[in-house]
């Protein structure tokens, strides 16, 4: 008899983190490992931010807060969803959690009863289908390719609903193809889940403010849909804050309700320090962001050029986030020593060991086509990093 839970037995280990954790061990052993495999900008957190912490801490902000977060901290993400996405998101529509992770578990294990299925676009974030799976719901995933830019068309929704189906989640921009989705499609979208009454969104939000193709925009701006949509955020991306864990939600008060009694007996409130500074952040303009979303655009546009000198590789034009998700079936097949490549990640690790390049296989987010390349680092790793996959792939005959 096992001593662990099937639930525990069941879930799989996040393979970004897993990566990472291989990464870390092989520095520790002397490797000098270029690791491009989380998602974590190398910014430093603003000083204002970090000002604020300060003087939270002098000010003696150190006791438990009430579980959805600090009252004047929810009515600031209520400005900034009317400033930034025009939506209207009263307080106590809001939920502040331990990340945007933990947002999109809340809402999840609220929502979701066994047997339910949630459709997930593929590819999708490593975390959305064993939080399902954890709520005993189904999840039903839309493929998509480098032809379609990595998005679902309404057809391909429409025809993924079911009597069963519950909810939708998605992200835009998209961890981890990069894609965007403009207005015009989520309006096609949008078109779609309303002749669904019972079918609810999670849309994350997260990389709002790394977009190099102009306005983001959130499908929860349909009116028609509004009382449907759960808009996760946070500020972890577009402030340089991963460390700092604060993520939040705008939703319908009764989902807000619902997340805030099951965070109530998990976690209670995220850190106060953390609430504090991250007040400061969303009341700061989005300009505030850019010097960060432009570096990330000028690697985009450099790692992209450099890929195009390695075969068979091929990728989209990623309008946000920090990521490039190449295909890289052409390697497929191939072999080199004791290598044999049959899948994503017999190719990660293959690179990794042998070039000294840490990536995650896209088996991790539906798609065993492709590898994620996370750009958010300096040039001249990059340089080095496309340097190295380059010469290690063509040893592979």
């Amino acid at each position: 008899m096992s001593k662990l839970s099937d639930r525990i037995n069941n879930l799989a280990e996040s393979q970004t983190l897993a990566m990472a954790k291989k990464s870390r061990e092989l520095q520790a052993q002397g490797k000098d490992i270029i690791s491009l495999s989380i998602g974590e900008p190398d910014f430093d957190t603003p000083q204002f931010i970090k000002d604020a912490a300060k003087k939270a801490i002098d000010e003696n902000f150190t006791r438990y807060t009430p579980v959805p977060g600090y009252l004047d901290l929810r009515k600031a993400i209520s400005l900034k969803f009317k400033r930034d996405n025009n939506l209207n998101y009263n307080f106590d529509q809001i939920v502040v959690s331990t990340g945007a992770k933990q947002s999109i578990a809340n809402v999840i294990l609220s929502m979701i009863n066994p047997g339910e299925e949630v459709i997930v676009p593929i590819p999708y974030w490593v975390s959305y289908i064993e939080t399902i799976k954890l709520a005993e719901g189904i999840p039903v995933t839309i493929p998509t390719s480098i032809e379609s830019n990595f998005k679902i068309s309404p057809e391909q929704l429409k025809k993924a609903i079911t009597p069963k189906t519950k909810m939708i989640v998605f992200s835009t921009p998209c961890n981890p193809s990069g894609s965007v989705y403009n207005k015009a499609e989520l309006k096609a979208l949008a078109d779609v889940i309303v002749q669904y009454p019972d079918l609810y969104v999670i849309s994350d939000e997260i990389y709002e403010y790394i977009n190099f193709a102009g306005k983001h925009e959130s499908i929860a701006q349909f009116d028609f849909i509004y009382d449907r949509v759960i808009t996760v955020n946070g500020v972890s991306k577009g402030y340089a804050m991963t460390g700092w864990r604060i993520g939040y939600i705008g939703a319908p008060k009764w989902i807000a309700d619902a997340c805030e009694k099951m965070q109530g007996q998990f976690t209670s409130a995220p850190a106060s320090i953390s609430q504090m500074a991250a007040m400061e952040a969303v009341k700061a303009e989005p300009t505030v962001s850019f010097v960060m979303r432009d570096a990330f655009k000028k690697r985009r546009d450099l790692v992209l050029a450099l890929m195009k000198e390695i075969p068979g590789m091929k990728t989209n034009l990623p309008d946000g986030a920090f990521y490039i998700f190449p295909d890289i079936s052409y390697y497929f097949g191939k072999s080199y020593n004791n290598y044999h490549i049959k899948n994503s990640n017999d190719l990660s690790m293959f690179i990794l060991e042998e070039g000294n390049v840490a990536l995650v296989s896209g088996d991790a987010f539906g798609d065993d086509n492709c590898i994620r390349f996370s750009y958010a680092t300096a040039e001249d790793k990059l340089i080095e990093a496309v340097k190295r996959m380059k010469e290690v792939l063509a040893k592979l005959k």
